[in-house]
């Protein structure tokens, strides 16, 4: 601070030869100063309108993935990589002030001159000491930093983008700032600031004028991502109301409750209401044959498990935050999930048991490879896994990445076993005309974003009942869009547009779904024995490197066995392609009942092979 308070007092000297004036040569030095930062508020203001463009991708991932920090960070990580951006280049320009204003206060302490009126003013005394017109400079230093932040509100790329709680609170430490240090230095350094400050305006304006955010942000997207941001906020204020203070209060007990019973033999946990069904099988099966006591976690507090506890099926409310507690404090002979990145995340394994067995059971069917995150099962020990495929898959990851070989056991899918057995109790129903479900996937670039309308067009009034059925989360956030679309074809007596999903009965009943990437392809084939037409959308892809391993994702493999894909550009062909599903013999009930067998393990007793497995491992573990 030395070297540079001996360098500012140089500078400070030289402006005064140039203007010899004391408050002048002030002046004259903030001017300077700014002209020299010249390329660090270009580089700032280039930075800023990046992180701005940012902002419909960053918002949309915050609505994706609302109340998971962990992942959202990591989204914004990666887009801060693909986009080039630096987050801490915006924090120098407060660093490089800082450094100037105690550079300024050491220089002037330097900078010594006979005359240091300016103004009336002595610009050597200290105002807090010296009162009477010496508190303007504090006064006009703090309304000068109000003036700032008022125009950095307004026209600022970045700044203009905060929200009226960031902007008021940066205002406020600002101009508190400004006025408390006024009182306490020297007027010269006062000067300093209130010229700075109006510098910065200035200088703002100019950067506007040439680098203009206009011609690189697409401020119309922008404002469509805040609306889908706004809405998930709605829905989740709504959601946290639900959350009354008996719930806390239930929750605290049931977390007491749940250690109060010591240690247990199996855990399971579920992330919210419905997540049983795809338990159901097996843990019903270990309760009929068995004693044990099964451990159950709902992070729902509206779970309607509990209407199923009992003694020996013991059901708990925990929320995320005393779960991640729970977790860590967890002792138990088997911990079963169907929540990926174990360990990755917020939830970690036990910190206090090492040798609990965590078991995997997928709540999708689907590619555990291009559909999950990357490593998102390294570090569960036991994998319960539908097909040989996804063996192949698992396989040849622990592989490529050398990972420690998992347990693999091969159980089936017990939802599609359930689903099985519902759907040939209600018994075969056919249809005239025929009925095509359309269920598309919640993905960016779904059917719906992209092609709805031509693939309506193709199929309505072409002897067919369509039904459009969207995923729950797109009714929830694009409730407009689906009541426009559902006012453009109101006068169709062949569509209905369902956002009631209590039944099954509309997959049932549909002699074809059509779909992009959605799960529910593999549910409604595999269960009906009907085949599925696939619209070729943008893939989903969660993990970018999937071809590593070297094997072709199962939802690839199955897509073109179960049905017929088609592209976007040639969804003119729609009507022969249903066409073809419906009457050739390669989508006979026949032929699909054997794709199911190729791509099924233990089909209607999948919940009694997990139950088996379970049972045999508490009895080894009984006796260690």
């Amino acid at each position: 601070m030395n070297f540079i308070g001996n360098a500012f007092g140089y500078l400070m000297a030289g402006c005064y030869k140039m203007l010899p004036s004391y408050g002048w040569a002030i002046i004259l030095f903030t001017v300077l100063s700014k002209i020299i930062l010249l390329p660090v508020s270009i580089m700032v203001q280039y930075n800023s309108i990046k992180m701005v463009k940012m902002y419909p991708k960053m918002n949309h991932i915050k609505a994706k993935y609302f109340g998971n920090n962990d992942m959202i960070s990591e989204e914004n990580y990666k887009l801060y990589k693909e986009e080039n951006y630096h987050p801490m280049l915006d924090l120098l320009p407060i660093i490089i002030q800082l450094v100037v204003l105690m550079g300024v206060v050491e220089g002037l302490k330097r900078f010594q001159v006979e005359n240091t009126i300016f103004l009336g003013l002595d610009l050597s005394l200290v105002p807090g000491k010296a009162w009477g017109l010496m508190v303007l400079i504090p006064i006009v230093a703090a309304i000068s930093a109000w003036y700032m932040c008022f125009e950095q509100n307004r026209i600022n790329v970045l700044q203009s983008e905060q929200s009226k709680a960031n902007k008021y609170t940066t205002m406020a430490i600002s101009v508190g700032l400004s006025l408390y240090l006024g009182f306490f230095v020297m007027g010269g350094v006062g000067l300093y600031w209130i010229a700075g400050n109006l510098l910065s305006v200035a200088q703002l304006v100019i950067l506007n004028y040439f680098i203009n955010p206009k011609k690189y942000i697409d401020y119309e997207a922008l404002e469509e991502s805040k609306k889908e941001l706004d809405e998930v906020l709605k829905y989740q204020a709504a959601s946290k109301k639900k959350v009354s203070k008996e719930d806390q209060a239930r929750e605290k007990a049931d977390y007491k409750r749940f250690f109060k019973y010591g240690y247990k033999q199996i855990v399971f946990f579920s992330e919210k209401n419905g997540f049983y069904k795809y338990y159901k099988d097996v843990i019903e099966t270990i309760l009929r044959r068995t004693d044990i006591v099964i451990h159950y976690i709902t992070s729902d507090p509206a779970d309607e498990v509990f209407a199923l506890q009992n003694d020996k099926f013991r059901v708990y409310y925990i929320g995320e935050n005393k779960l991640i507690v729970l977790m860590m404090k967890l002792e138990a002979d088997i911990m079963v999930m169907t929540t990926p990145d174990l360990q990755t995340y917020h939830l970690k394994k036990s910190l206090v048991q090492d040798n609990i067995e965590y078991i995997y059971m997928d709540h999708a069917m689907g590619d555990v490879n291009l559909s999950y995150r990357k490593h998102a099962l390294d570090n569960f020990d036991t994998i319960f896994v539908p097909n040989e495929l996804t063996i192949r898959e698992i396989r040849a990851q622990e592989k490529t990445y050398g990972l420690k070989e998992k347990n693999l056991v091969e159980t089936g899918y017990g939802l599609i076993d359930n689903m099985i057995a519902a759907y040939e109790e209600a018994g075969k129903k056919e249809n005239n005309p025929k009925e095509i479900l359309i269920a598309p996937s919640w993905q960016n670039d779904n059917l719906l974003d992209l092609c709805i309308e031509q693939i309506l067009d193709q199929l309505l009034g072409k002897g067919y009942n369509v039904t459009l059925r969207p995923h729950p989360q797109y009714v929830r956030h694009f409730g407009e869009k689906l009541a426009a679309l559902k006012d453009k074809y109101r006068e169709c007596e062949d569509f209905v547009l369902q956002t009631d999903f209590s039944s099954n009965s509309t997959v049932f009943e549909a002699d074809v779904l059509l779909t992009d990437w959605s799960g529910i392809a593999y549910e409604y084939s595999f269960t009906t024995l009907k085949p599925t037409l696939y619209i070729n959308t943008p893939m989903k892809v969660m993990n970018p490197d999937y071809e590593e391993i070297g094997i072709e994702p199962f939802d690839i493999t199955v897509r073109n066995e179960v049905g017929i894909a088609v592209d976007v550009d040639k969804l003119d062909t729609l009507k022969d392609v249903v066409d073809k599903l419906l009457n050739d013999k390669d989508y006979s009930t026949e032929k699909m009942a054997a794709i199911r067998e190729k791509y099924l393990f233990n089909i209607g007793k999948s919940g009694q092979v997990g139950a088996n497995y379970i049972i045999k491992k508490l009895v080894e573990y009984s006796k260690r």
